[in-house]
């Protein structure tokens, strides 16, 4: 009968001090965890809604920007289109220029965001502006506005990218018209220059943090005017921006966190595209302003859940300091027991199962396979000619030997079910629960060329190898069923193979015959 073992994890102390101090730990973890969690929560929460309310903010700016860019720009195209309607019914010869110049003078007066008007003949040449005096130099035939004028039919406005005046040098963002003679030729361009402070002086009417922005821009990217204003920034793309690449793309207007391209500062851009002109405006704050109340906020909640679980902590530690020791008395009867169990239930040179163990198994397996009506084989095995290896090489090699042999029999034992066992001397066995007879003899080739394919020398065996034989046999338990009988039987099988020539399995026969099974001696 095998030994009982005593578990100490099912002592009564066990059962008071292990789990207490593991719930303690757990408790300790949880408590720490729940206070992370709130103030994760907490935190989220708190930043979200800095960041909505932020949102907001920036989506008022740029619909006030954005109402502010398409007023001045349409004012100046109404302004322009009566004037384009005078010039192209009229004319503008030598009787209506002193006409057309006063009405220029004026609307400029009337439009604080007008630099000037100014009428260009089709050659590029100055022909009426709303200064007093026409500036000298070669015209503005070099001009993107006019090229675009003359290579297109349109009548509408077009608004093209900041440029110095050749008046004054002042900064100006150009919006012109084409003017056609009365055959719809091309005969000249009306332009009006936008002033860039005009937009520089309403950026600065809001309040923004040092790290934010304003810019009015091109519809293809290109920057018409920027608040802080750089001037080596002027006409620069944007294009390859997030806001002109995927933003504008799927929504004319909204908000987003965006690494600038510019200055590499993280800001929450609001956005919006104007629907009369092609004109973007953007207004943005720097992620670190807009959460600077929300640092400071974090910051001394942390400090707080901080103490409380460094609190926590202490006590926890006191707490298991305590079980510690009893634990530690606990653990090496535990070691000590498992040490045990292995010594009563395996061998001490393979670390295979014992015949204490194997004859424990075996009443298991025969109880279930009777139960569930499912086979169960053995296969007893033993190396050929051991006494021969022993006399040859010495017994420290043949321990080596039986070392080998059991690790082979180990690895062929791959469902967690199967049990090796070292059944004594050079003999060994292995349990195969639910296994028929076909499936022993599978196992039992496995064995056979496993231990062939390790060429370990054997001088006394004809091989010059050492093999071993194996004996097999398998039945469905019924309650009656002898373990000794079954025992002998795979033996049997054992001797028969050992009689019929070694380095083979068999099965046993009643009638004296052998199954042997196909093999390749390698």
């Amino acid at each position: 009968m095998p030994i009982p073992i005593h578990d100490p994890q099912q002592a009564p102390g066990a059962l008071k001090r292990l789990p207490l101090r593991k719930a303690a730990v757990l408790f300790i973890v949880a408590v720490c965890l729940c206070l992370f969690g709130l103030l994760y929560l907490q935190l989220e929460q708190s930043r979200r809604q800095d960041l909505a309310v932020a949102k907001v903010a920036s989506s008022n700016l740029t619909r006030a920007m954005a109402q502010q860019a398409e007023d001045t720009f349409h004012s100046a195209d109404l302004v322009m289109t009566s004037l384009v309607d005078w010039i192209e019914d009229d004319g503008y010869g030598a009787t209506q220029k002193p006409r057309l110049q006063k009405t220029f003078a004026r609307r400029v007066q009337q439009m604080e965001q007008l630099h000037g008007i100014f009428f260009f003949d089709k050659q590029g040449q100055w022909i009426i502006t709303s200064f007093a005096d026409l500036p000298r130099g070669n015209g503005v035939a070099d001009r993107d506005y006019f090229k675009f004028h003359q290579q297109n039919e349109s009548t509408l406005a077009h608004i093209g990218p900041a440029i110095r005046s050749r008046e004054n040098g002042e900064w100006i963002i150009p919006i012109s018209k084409r003017v056609n003679d009365h055959a719809g030729n091309f005969q000249g361009v009306l332009m009006a220059g936008i002033k860039m402070a005009y937009f520089d002086q309403f950026f600065k009417s809001f309040s923004l943090d040092d790290n934010g922005i304003m810019f009015l821009g091109l519809t293809d990217g290109t920057l018409l005017a920027r608040r802080p204003f750089e001037e080596n920034l002027i006409g620069t793309s944007l294009a390859q921006g997030r806001i002109y690449q995927k933003l504008l793309p799927e929504a004319q207007s909204g908000t987003a966190m965006i690494r600038s391209v510019v200055d590499d500062v993280v800001r929450l851009y609001g956005y919006r595209q104007l629907g009369s002109y092609p004109l973007v405006v953007a207004a943005a704050s720097s992620r670190d302003t807009i959460l600077k109340g929300w640092y400071e906020r974090a910051f001394q909640s942390s400090v707080i859940i901080a103490l409380v679980i460094l609190g926590v902590g202490l006590f926890g530690w006191v707490f298991i300091h305590q079980v510690r020791n009893g634990e530690r008395i606990e653990k090496n009867l535990r070691r000590a027991q498992l040490a045990l169990e292995q010594i009563a239930t395996h061998d001490s040179l393979t670390g295979l199962a014992n015949r204490r163990l194997f004859e424990r198994s075996l009443e298991i397996e025969f109880a279930r396979g009777a139960r569930q009506v499912s086979p169960v084989s053995l296969i007893m095995l033993d190396i050929d000619f051991f006494k021969r290896y022993n006399d040859a090489y010495g017994h420290v090699a043949g321990d080596h030997c039986l070392m080998q042999v059991a690790q082979v029999v180990k690895t062929c034992c791959q469902r967690k079910a199967d049990l090796a066992v070292r059944y004594g001397g050079e003999e060994f066995a292995v349990l195969l629960p639910d296994t028929d007879i076909n499936g022993a003899l599978a196992i039992a080739g496995q064995i056979r060329r496993s231990v062939i394919d390790k060429h370990i020398i054997h001088s006394g065996s004809p091989t010059g190898y050492l093999t071993v034989s194996l004996g097999c046999y398998a039945f469905i338990p019924s309650g009656n069923d002898s373990l000794e009988t079954f025992i002998h039987r795979a033996d049997a099988a054992l001797y028969q193979a050992k009689n019929a020539g070694r380095n083979r399995a068999a099965v046993l026969s009643l009638d004296g015959g052998i199954t042997e099974l196909m093999r390749s001696d390698r």
